[in-house]
């Protein structure tokens, strides 16, 4: 895995991006982020899609295709006026609120895959077609239900049918969810509740497997929105092609303390391992807090407990090609970022306000490693 650092300092923006190159296809992952806080929202999103365009055009190969872009937003009901334009491409597009820590009004996470074809595929999504699968990302899904259980409920459903349309089914298919929860100190257990139980009826349970998940703070575009999903599924895969990755000298099983969602998943093909790491937090194998109202402490075992799950997969940090660090607290943003930028300063990564499920943690990472530990009888990605 590559990393890089591009400074463009005539739009006041810095690039950080991953690259994993193989003759099949090229993988790159980047985040772009502001560094004038004092320039207004419509001139950072302009400076965002500036450096974005740099990027896909001078940097990266010709033959590499956006396939997904997230932005995570400070506030999305008034910013919406500058997404408007975020779906004119063919990529998959998610808006989610959750302010970058740096004072930026926008930072954005962009996906891009060499030699891949990338289509509509129903409202918000996309599927991107090379080699003998279909990678298909369901983006920006809610509901304007009640209260957060039918919201989740109705969104699983529709999800689910999403797939059966696409020939595949929530158990075989489906890789990765991001559930983003508008006030998760309340409002966190009613989503749980109702993933559980729509989980169950589908026969997914703590004897078969879950999904890789992260369950979040976020708001969306529309105030009423409680609940907001987005997925990743493949279709084409086997499941020899998966493994689910327990981390248990670290972490405890998360049915344990009530939830439905997997430590981390891999997925392998004939040139390489996809590792999606699910939001981790200080936690040890009886599911306790490690280091209770201390970040520092937090973060170092956060980040131990990712290494464990990587270690399981066959990849160290060294493949991790990106990382989202989520936060409770803003004044931790210091501490925390001096410790990346020390451990891991060449990782790209993005640090965002986003309160964690549960109050005392302080902090939540997820990442994606992509290594050349491949399976010569699966076809490549």
């Amino acid at each position: 895995m590559k990393h890089t650092t591009i400074l463009l300092n005539n739009l006041s923006v810095s690039i950080r991006f991953s690259s994993f190159e193989r003759n099949s296809a090229g993988e790159y992952h980047a985040f772009i982020e502001g560094s004038n806080m004092l320039l207004n929202a419509e001139t950072q999103y302009a400076n965002i899609g500036k450096a974005l365009k740099h990027l896909a055009a001078e940097i990266l190969p010709a033959s590499a295709t956006l396939v997904l872009k997230r932005y995570f937003v400070s506030d999305a009901v008034n910013h919406e006026p500058f997404l408007r334009n975020a779906g004119s491409t063919h990529a998959a597009v998610s808006v989610v609120q959750q302010p970058p820590v740096n004072g930026a009004k926008v930072a954005l996470w962009a996906y891009f895959v060499e030699n891949a074809t990338v289509t509509p595929n129903g409202e918000n999504a996309i599927a991107m077609e090379r080699s003998a699968y279909r990678h298909l990302f369901d983006m920006q899904m809610h509901n304007h239900k009640p209260c957060e259980f039918m919201q989740t409920e109705a969104i699983l459903c529709h999800y689910t049918g999403k797939l059966q349309n696409d020939g595949c089914t929530l158990a075989a298919n489906a890789i990765r969810t991001w559930i983003y929860v508008q006030g998760v100190d309340t409002h966190y257990a009613g989503m749980v509740k109702a993933r559980k139980l729509y989980f169950h009826e589908l026969g997914l349970s703590k004897r078969t497997h879950y999904l890789a998940s992260t369950g979040i703070e976020g708001k969306y575009i529309h105030p009423e929105t409680t609940v907001l999903m987005d997925a990743y599924a493949i279709a084409g895969i086997g499941a020899e092609q998966i493994t689910y990755l327990k981390g248990s000298t670290h972490l405890n099983p998360t049915h344990e303390y009530g939830v439905t969602f997997e430590r981390a998943t891999a997925v392998d093909y004939g040139d390489r391992r996809h590792i999606f790491v699910s939001g981790t937090a200080s936690i040890d194998n009886t599911g306790q807090i490690v280091a209770p109202l201390d970040i520092g402490r937090q973060t170092e075992r956060t980040l131990e407990n990712i290494e464990v799950l990587l270690g399981e997969g066959g990849a160290t940090m060294t493949d991790v090609a990106q990382m989202t660090v989520y936060l409770r607290d803003t004044a931790d943003c210091r501490t925390v970022s001096m410790y990346l930028e020390g451990a891991y300063p060449n990782i790209p990564k993005v640090i965002v306000w986003a309160p964690v499920c549960r109050p005392g943690w302080l902090i939540e990472i997820e990442c994606i490693a992509v290594c050349g530990t491949g399976n010569s009888k699966f076809a490549v990605f």
